[in-house]
């Protein structure tokens, strides 16, 4: 599909690339392939470039290769697409910001890392503004009613809300597979599994080699496979590499501490995991937290996609099925979080195992302590846990908030616990 801005949705993030334009001479947009980067920066530029490596001579590829300055001619803003593929480009566009100090002139989109970063030699602050970009909330997928939003719950308002539609197993299931990939809001449910299916057979044989070194197809897909076994877990590289080895009795797939750190960094940098850090401020606790982050797909499509999970699994393996909701929430959560300006970390208590599923805080450091549940039975023991949680905090939080599945309402209960539908949230 072409791209034209007749048939764009609106994003979050819209707003954003706004505000910077007028603030910065570029901003870098980044994260995964396939999650509107292009599509949503093509919607503020005036002119564009594709970069993506092409051995046709009349590709814009191949003319930067030839002669950087023929693609500086055009409309500002001027979005590049694909910068990464020619490094040189990022001191380009800082040394342009440079000459007139005019803002909003450069938009620059990719999917990983630049393969040579010693091949950039300034850091671009000031002048280049990175913003990080997700795959779809519900809100933006129109799969939320938005008729509960964050905003509320740190304003400490009153909501009692019933929602339209009532959640059904099945139509979680469909979210979660799915995926929040745009492409795929057109498709029937039967066919959500292909594109995150694609997305990872693609990033295995091409991705992962993005900065020229050779690494094992084989290795990757069996790490992969464990991060999507562990997915809403806390787990360390050991056992990553116990589980890798514990699946396979190929001597040649024995895997190093270092192996796996090399894929782990490499995973991050084509955007297709990152982690929910620890809330470890002592300010804000007497207890002694940990301080290992987890580790999530960036979206729980693709761990289902790993595991070759599709809808009819998922509904018949609720253990399964609660920790993608879990990362379904949390994916939703990390984007109005941060659509607000602030950050979503997790909670654990290493001496008594205690935890929190997300800590969502603000600028100014305020923040909301949120346990994340599937279906009605356990939300009763969630909120005594955060009710616990909050009287050992030296600074309590701003709200608490139990984010459930299969509830058709949003209240405040009378302990000051809020239960909201992950169906009714907006930013």
């Amino acid at each position: 599909m072409p791209l034209t801005k007749k048939k764009y949705t609106e994003r979050l993030v819209d707003n954003e690339i706004k505000e910077l334009l007028k603030i910065f001479g570029a901003i870098s947009i980044e994260g995964p392939k396939y999650c509107g980067k292009t599509w949503t920066a093509f919607n503020h530029a005036n002119s564009s470039v594709l970069l993506t490596k092409s051995d046709n001579p009349n590709s814009d590829y191949q003319k930067a290769l030839l002669n950087r300055d023929l693609i500086y001619t055009g409309e500002f803003p001027l979005l590049l697409d694909e910068w990464q593929s020619i490094e040189q480009i990022w001191d380009d566009v800082r040394t342009k910001c440079d000459e007139d100090g005019q803002c909003g002139k450069f938009i620059l989109t990719g999917s990983s890392v630049p393969v040579d970063s010693k091949k950039i030699f300034h850091s671009g602050a000031g002048r280049i503004c990175k913003l990080n970009m997700y795959t779809m909330s519900l809100f933006e997928s129109k799969d939320s009613e938005g008729t509960v939003s964050l905003s509320d719950l740190f304003a400490n308002k009153k909501i009692a809300v019933n929602l339209k539609n009532k959640p059904t197993i099945q139509k979680l299931a469909d979210l979660i597979i799915r995926g929040g990939w745009p492409a795929s809001l057109k498709f029937e449910s039967k066919n959500y599994y292909r594109l995150p299916q694609s997305y990872l057979e693609d990033v295995l044989d091409h991705d992962i080699n993005y900065d020229g070194i050779v690494r094992n197809r084989d290795k990757i897909l069996l790490l992969l496979r464990s991060l999507a076994r562990n997915e809403s877990t806390l787990v360390t590289n050991e056992k990553l590499i116990n589980d890798i080895e514990d699946y396979t009795t190929k001597e040649n797939y024995q895997i190093s501490r270092n192996t796996v750190a090399d894929y782990l960094n490499t995973l991050k940098n084509i955007h297709l995991i990152n982690d929910q850090l620890p809330f470890s401020l002592k300010t804000r606790s007497r207890l002694r937290v940990g301080k290992t982050s987890k580790r999530r797909f960036i979206d729980p499509s693709l761990a289902c996609a790993a595991l070759g999970i599709r809808q009819e699994q998922l509904i018949n393996d609720l253990e399964m099925f609660g920790f993608m909701f879990e990362s379904l929430v949390v994916r939703d959560l990390r984007i109005y979080i941060e659509y607000l300006g602030g950050h979503i970390y997790h909670f654990h208590n290493n001496n008594t195992g205690e935890e929190v599923d997300a800590i969502v805080e603000l600028s100014d450091g305020t923040y909301g302590a949120i346990e994340i549940k599937l279906g009605v039975g356990k939300i009763d023991e969630a909120a005594n846990n955060l009710i616990k949680f909050a009287k050992q905090c030296e600074i309590p939080p701003k709200f608490l908030c139990v984010i459930s599945g299969l509830i058709d309402y949003a209240s405040k209960r009378e302990d000051g616990v809020y239960v909201v539908p992950i169906t009714a949230l907006k930013p």
